[in-house]
């Protein structure tokens, strides 16, 4: 039983690995390509794009539960599959009303796929392993952000415009990425509890399971009242802030630094694998290697707000605050630098949210889940959408401001375990 659930994690992160390769890199440049696209009648915008997608993907999550519970994880994690597939393959032949549409699609399918995914992480985790199959999610999650970044880099270093044909070659690379991912999930196989709980709902009426899902839909309702729930919304949302300015902002300012030249393009890519570098570093450190408890939780969430505020103030300091400024104190190593303090930062706080939600509601992992990315994605969307008018100073100062907050938050939560016994109550 434990060699399966093993292999499920694995498979999992694997099919994770595709289709974010294809996903993280396209919003990471998407930006850049929708400028650089020589077609008078195409009038979309990269970060309205994601604003979307993250807009849709936080309402979504409301429901998303009632879907998985109906259809099952493996099979809602198999059409999310195809809808992030269809996005990308937009930027092969772009149109404005196929790019919007299927960011609103894809938006739904996000939803699907989280949710699925934290409820079938838990399924085949127990309390044991649940610290060490997250950090292995997570590090193979993050291996995403190492080959498609690599792609760009060889395929745009030296390059001032992005050609056609360079476009459409990404893109079909990406796609083929996206597919292979989708398709993995076919292979996951049921866990143990799955098979005892299929068995004992043979004789299930079909009145019992809308009963079920009503319960599942007041449920979510209940934990977004709950104290623990209130007290991490801060943090989950600093999660969304921070994701969007990695993902797709940081990437962005880098490319259009002029003082970095012809390698302006190609360090977009370099940037990628260095964020990613350091989410695999931080998964791994604080995933695998450490045993589960609150004092480490705590101190791994406070590396990560130390680290992202030193990584603000370079910044700051580093890429001029709308971009394409030329300053001489602008230098490529301490914009790496602060690539990798990314990276490290936020897998400091992803792998203990989903630690201490997996900890808290481990009964109740699916709505907790959906709660943590409707939260996290109303934010990401929120930042994405002020990122192309808001100067990065600015951008910079919210994510401190929220991020000392949300630290504090969790350092509060950590206490009630010790105060409380049962903190769902609460």
């Amino acid at each position: 039983m434990a060699d399966r659930r093993t292999y499920n994690v694995v498979i999992l992160g694997l099919g994770f690995l595709f289709i974010f390769t294809a996903f993280t890199t396209c919003g990471n440049v998407e930006q850049t390509v929708v400028k650089s696209l020589d077609n008078s009648t195409f009038t979309g915008s990269g970060y309205h794009s994601l604003g979307i997608i993250y807009g849709v993907f936080s309402f979504s999550n409301l429901i998303a539960p009632t879907v998985v519970k109906v259809i099952g994880a493996k099979v809602s994690m198999f059409l999310s599959g195809l809808l992030y597939s269809g996005y990308i393959a937009v930027f092969i032949i772009p149109s404005t009303w196929s790019f919007y549409l299927t960011s609103v699609l894809i938006g739904i399918g996000a939803a699907l796929l989280w949710t699925a995914q934290g409820e079938f992480l838990i399924e085949n985790s127990e309390a044991s392993t649940i610290n060490r199959n997250t950090g292995m999610f997570w590090a193979l999650l993050q291996c995403s952000m190492l080959f498609g970044n690599l792609y760009i880099y060889l395929d745009w270093n030296g390059e001032t415009e992005i050609s056609e044909s360079s476009r459409r070659n990404i893109f079909l690379f990406l796609l083929v990425a996206s597919v292979l991912g989708t398709l993995s999930f076919l292979v996951l196989r049921k866990s143990h509890n799955e098979e005892e709980m299929l068995s004992e709902e043979e004789g299930q009426s079909l009145l019992s399971r809308k009963a079920e899902v009503c319960c599942l839909s007041e449920t979510i309702l209940h934990l977004l009242k709950t104290k623990t729930i209130l007290l991490l919304s801060p943090c989950m949302a600093y999660s969304g802030l921070e994701l969007a300015f990695y993902s797709g902002v940081y990437g962005t300012c880098i490319g259009a630094t002029t003082h970095f030249g012809e390698a302006a393009k190609g360090l977009i890519g370099i940037s990628g694998i260095v964020v990613g570098v350091g989410e695999i570093v931080g998964g791994g450190l604080f995933g695998l290697l450490c045993k589960n408890s609150r004092f480490r939780r705590t101190s791994v969430v406070f590396l990560g707000m130390v680290v992202h505020f030193i990584a603000s103030y370079l910044i700051f300091l580093n890429i001029p605050a709308d971009a394409p400024i030329v300053l001489e104190t602008t230098t490529v190593s301490i914009a790496l630098l602060c690539s990798f303090l990314l990276g490290l930062g936020d897998s400091c706080f992803n792998t203990q949210l989903y630690s201490i939600l997996g900890h808290v509601y481990a009964e109740e992992s699916m709505p907790a889940f959906a709660i943590f990315k409707f939260i996290q994605s109303v934010s990401a969307a929120v930042a994405f959408f002020y990122s192309g008018y808001l100067m990065l100073m600015w951008q910079l100062l919210l994510m401190v401001i929220l991020g000392f907050t949300g630290t504090l938050c969790f350092f509060v939560v950590e206490r009630m375990q010790d105060v409380f016994v049962d903190p769902q109550e609460y």
